[in-house]
């Protein structure tokens, strides 16, 4: 693979990452509200941009986090 060439995830793949259903990844890509490309007819998904799109949501607080402790 060429330098500065990241490899892409499937919806597939990136579901995984963020333990979602791909379908509901695929809707969220489709309004815009997560970093995606579509090439053709697939969703494909950057590591780099799903990170940064992760740590964004989290500084800005605008999406609300749920810490799950052991009781």
């Amino acid at each position: 693979m060429p330098d500065g060439i990241e490899a892409l995830l499937t919806s597939e793949e990136a579901s995984r990452v963020l333990k979602i259903y791909p379908k509901v990844l695929e809707r969220m890509a489709k309004r815009g509200e997560v970093p995606a490309l579509k090439v053709g007819k697939f969703w494909r998904y950057r590591v780099s941009a799903l990170d940064a799109w992760i740590n964004s949501r989290l500084q800005s607080g605008s999406q609300p986090c749920r810490i799950e402790t052991q009781s």
